[in-house]
């Protein structure tokens, strides 16, 4: 079992030894940046950002219309129990107290800056590893924060697409937070906006990120899921099942149903809408059930041309990838991993509920269901 103390020991211990940081890169995954030549941003403008939880994603310009700015973001680590379905519980560790973190949306050029907090009644610590990133360790090193600590990392951002964020603090660690909720994405438009795949420019009406994560919850020896007082408690028993690699919950949003029912995303028949997709840990299938991906950065990367009308799309663990969808019929569509496994049995399953007109032209019931003479129709159907 990993305890408190052990938990604040180890992560003293290489907080207390400038020797290690400073020497060990290979064994310990730290650097020290302290000898670099300082970069004046002075004459850079700075814009502050407030994050918003997902699906939602905080207001932010298509096109660039100001040159490259500082954009401050504020992100708070939250240790906390979650209620992953009716009958289990997950000790989560949270970027801002959701799962996934927020969606950072930023222009290609500009300086993402964030400061990190680690407040004290946490038990672990933690960093920030940004996929967006140029720099060993995508600032992982230069974020690790014990609780009571907060740090500051500033990259720019050189690459357009979709990009995972996780929390990468060494060893063992690593995946056990990241199956435990600590993952998020950020989104680097390019500064003249989205283009199609004939390099045209396209926007979105709205924006839903959906955050794709596996759970490893252990069952007593009665069946039921455990339950822990504490992330410390449920290491040992968790890294149990985690090893076995067979998830025990594949959800979207932190829960099963958490885009569902009341829940659900909304669009409007007419509107473009674009869904960022993100998967920290393992491999998953995007598919709107009634849609498509008219326009799908399957890899995420903008720089590259948009694939035309998918009806699955794949995203590789450890990345994040953006389908854009123009509704034209109203209606319940259900966007699920179409491991259809995953999404019925184990939770991925989320619901867009559409308002607008039936447009019979494009699907019509001709005829409802009715008994029909078994004796006499459809024997040419039969085998």
């Amino acid at each position: 079992m990993l305890t408190r103390r052990a938990a604040l020991m180890g992560a003293a211990l290489v907080a207390a030894s400038p020797y290690v940081l400073k020497t060990s890169v290979t064994a310990e995954e730290v650097m020290d940046t302290s000898g670099a030549a300082p970069v004046d941003l002075s004459a850079m403008t700075r814009r502050k950002v407030k994050l918003v939880a997902p699906p939602f994603v905080h207001p932010h310009e298509q096109v660039a219309t100001v040159g490259p700015q500082i954009v401050e973001f504020e992100m708070k680590i939250i240790e906390k129990e979650m209620q992953v379905d009716e009958d289990a519980w997950i000790q989560a560790m949270t970027f801002n107290g959701s799962v996934p973190g927020p969606l950072m949306v930023v222009h290609e050029g500009d300086y993402v800056e964030l400061t990190l907090f680690n407040p004290p009644e946490n038990m672990m610590q933690h960093n920030i590893d940004f996929h967006a990133a140029t720099g060993a360790l995508g600032g992982g090193s230069l974020t690790l924060v014990n609780p009571g600590e907060k740090a500051v990392l500033r990259f720019k951002a050189t690459r357009p697409g979709v990009f995972v964020y996780h929390c990468a603090p060494g060893g063992p660690m690593i995946p056990w937070h990241v199956v435990s909720g600590m993952s998020g994405a950020i989104m680097v438009l390019p500064r003249d906006g989205l283009k199609d795949h004939l390099g045209q420019p396209v926007s979105y009406d709205r924006v839903y990120y959906i955050g794709e994560n596996d759970f490893y919850i252990p069952r007593g020896e009665d069946g039921d899921y455990m339950r822990f007082a504490d992330a410390g408690e449920s290491y040992s028993d968790t890294l149990a099942v985690m090893n076995g690699l067979i998830p025990s919950h594949v959800v979207f949003n932190g829960r099963v149903g958490a885009l569902t029912g009341d829940k659900a995303l909304t669009a409007e028949q007419g509107e473009a809408v674009l869904f960022i997709h993100s998967q920290a840990n393992r491999d998953t299938r995007p598919h709107l059930i009634g849609g498509h991906g008219d326009l799908v950065w399957e890899t995420g990367k903008f720089n590259n041309a948009p694939e035309r009308d998918l009806e699955t799309w794949f995203i590789r663990g450890g990345s994040a990838g953006a389908a854009l969808y123009t509704f034209l019929q109203p209606g319940v569509y259900a966007y699920v991993n179409h491991n259809l496994i995953e999404a019925v049995n184990l939770g991925a399953t989320a619901h867009v509920i559409v308002g607008g007109d039936w447009n019979n032209d494009l699907m019509e019931q001709v005829v409802a269901p009715v008994e029909y003479d078994v004796a006499h129709e459809g024997r040419s159907a039969l085998p």
